[in-house]
């Protein structure tokens, strides 16, 4: 094998870096004959390329490298983690602001699932944290119908195996009893497909509400539901700590990239707006760390503070009208 397979990386990993789409999608456009290397087209994405290599997409070249980002999003139940829906639900990046980079997420709730979810525009990013290796706690409050003993939720801390599916170790805290309903705080570390609710449904129990509160060590906290908040990239680089960093190849050194960069336009005739997950914006907004992604509050026209009561009459001018007529005073 040359020396060129065996060096960099899949052209489609690279695309996704870029933040242009997902993995399958790069691979989609390159089998769609839309992508080139060094002035040929390629029509397979089973090729390594290096940063000395020019590829081209529609014509334009790739855009350069983002840096590394992460958000906090509180998703509110109801939509679904996907950039587009066969069945037309609503998706979250469809909900999400128009002014975001095209994000993907770490991981997924289901549609009946609110709270935290992780978004980033680096692929390889979310990857590592999905990985079972990386064993980062998620943190649940479940309110379930039901009744149940804190006995039969210690038995979890040794895992179940359900239909053939090894659960492992599950942390779960009978908070109260409320009603015919139970308020429980659950913590795993796997996140399997429905997993939360299949363990509670083993013991009897039917989840009416799941809140996702924590994902390692980012926290949903006080963010309203379907806001979004950049983690600054200090602390996400203090967060994910050298080996999540090294090992997902994240970059905190490029720069941002603006819209008009990160996108390459269509042949004429074609328009990215059109296909699922992206979206073209003219500038992205700054974000405040802290707080929910929200236009500047000077963008925002003045309230208009007079009273809404009808205005008074203007001062009759004596000096024209001579002085005021005098009234009989009441007996």
């Amino acid at each position: 094998m040359s020396d060129k397979a065996n060096s960099g990386e899949r052209i489609a990993k690279v695309m996704a870096r870029a933040g242009l789409a997902s993995r399958r999608e790069a691979e989609a456009w390159i089998e769609a004959g839309r992508v080139s290397v060094n002035g040929k087209v390629i029509s397979s994405p089973a090729l390594n390329v290096t940063a000395a290599d020019r590829i081209v997409i529609d014509g334009q070249p790739m855009p350069r490298r983002e840096r590394t980002r992460l958000f906090l999003y509180s998703k509110p139940r109801g939509l679904v983690t996907t950039h587009s829906d066969p069945e037309g639900r609503p998706t979250i990046f469809g909900a999400l602001p128009k002014k975001l980079p095209r994000l993907i997420s770490v991981g997924r709730l289901d549609i009946n699932t609110e709270g935290l979810l992780l978004l980033t525009n680096d692929g390889g990013l979310a990857r590592a944290l999905e990985l079972p290796s990386t064993a980062w706690l998620r943190r649940y409050r479940v309110r379930a119908n039901g009744r149940v003993e804190q006995a039969a939720l210690d038995k979890l801390r040794d895992g179940i195996t359900i239909d053939g599916i090894h659960y492992g170790a599950i942390e779960a805290l009978l908070e109260r009893q409320q009603g015919a309903n139970v308020w429980l705080s659950f913590a795993i570390r796997e996140g399997k497909n429905r997993e939360v609710r299949k363990v509670l449904e083993q013991l009897g129990l039917r989840v009416n509400r799941l809140i996702r509160v924590s994902y390692g060590p980012f926290m949903l906290g006080d963010l309203p539901e379907g806001s979004v908040k950049e983690v600054e990239t200090a602390a996400l680089r203090a967060e994910l700590g050298e080996k999540i960093v090294r090992e997902s190849g994240a970059d905190f050194a490029a720069p941002l990239v603006s819209d008009d960069e990160r996108v390459p336009r269509r042949h004429a005739g074609a328009s990215r707006r059109d296909e699922p997950g992206i979206q073209r914006q003219a500038q992205r907004p700054r974000l405040d760390s802290g707080s929910p992604l929200r236009g500047s509050r000077n963008d925002q026209p003045e309230p208009d503070k007079r009273p809404s009561h009808k205005k008074r009459a203007p001062r009759r001018d004596r000096r024209k009208s001579g002085p005021r007529p005098a009234y009989p005073r009441a007996k």
